[in-house]
């Protein structure tokens, strides 16, 4: 307070402006394929959430890619398992990149749609680019993506991606804090970190909302290769090389020394 009649005291400015404080951010280590842009990680790394934050880790329209049409899914297991690589898979604020696939197709004795539609293969025959998700060992959820067009039987195996946004969400339901390949390299930990259960099989990957298969950067090189633990299936099957992973990515379940360039 100033006493009536007092002379008022000198002001005096600031000789520099007061510096803003910059909230720090808090930035996504990802081990990307060989190749990619260094600014294309600094771009998914600046989207990186934490857990509890109410703000989705992307973008209703994620990074590099919308939703994918239904048509391309309509194509044969063959041809649709070289075609994921690359591809986003978002549910919430989780959004993994596919790295690694399987192909199984009609008349494949390894393809779970090899004895018909039953209760449980059912969405296998449903149409391309719906989910299949199935209890594995009574352990693991294995998400599938369905191809071809209704009434075929065949299906996408994806068994292994690379995290893009959600690293806190994906080490709690995984129980493992780490960013290393181990978190997302077979196709049960896949099912794992996405939060899935047999009540997504049937659903659409390519509507908004949910679980969907985002457009992604396609894969300059691919490796090819038999598939894994079906050596119940016949020689033509076991040895048919329809396994595919991005090359020079660690982000790759084992075995690798089966792999080749395509």
């Amino acid at each position: 307070m100033t006493t009536p009649g007092a002379a008022t005291p000198p002001r005096f400015k600031r000789s520099s402006p007061r510096k803003k404080l910059q909230p720090r951010k808090r930035h996504l280590a990802v081990d990307f394929a060989a190749g990619e842009a260094e600014a294309a990680r600094a771009s998914v790394a600046a989207r990186a959430t934490p857990l509890l934050s109410a703000t989705p880790a992307v973008p209703a329209q994620s990074p590099g890619g919308i939703p994918l049409p239904r048509e391309f899914f309509e194509v044969d297991a063959l041809d649709l398992a070289p075609r994921l690589l690359g591809k986003l898979l978002r549910r919430d604020q989780v959004v993994l990149r596919i790295t690694e696939v399987e192909a199984y197709r009609p008349n494949d004795s390894a393809c779970h749609g090899r004895f018909g539609a039953t209760a449980r293969t059912a969405p296998m025959f449903g149409p391309g680019g719906h989910a299949y998700v199935y209890l594995c060992y009574g352990l693991h959820m294995m998400l599938n993506v369905v191809a071809d067009k209704e009434g075929v039987g065949a299906a996408v195996l994806i068994r292994s991606c690379a995290p893009v946004s959600g690293l806190d969400i994906i080490q709690q339901r995984r129980g493992q804090q780490t960013e290393k390949p181990i978190l997302l390299t077979g196709p049960g930990k896949v099912g794992q970190a996405l939060g899935l259960s047999t009540d997504w099989s049937n659903h659409p990957l390519y509507t908004p909302g949910g679980l969907e298969v985002l457009d992604g950067p396609e894969p300059e090189n691919v490796l090819v290769g038999p598939r894994v633990g079906i050596d119940y299936a016949s020689s033509e099957h076991v040895t048919a090389p329809w396994r595919f992973a991005i090359a020079g990515t660690p982000w790759i379940s084992a075995p690798k020394s089966t792999l080749r360039p395509r």
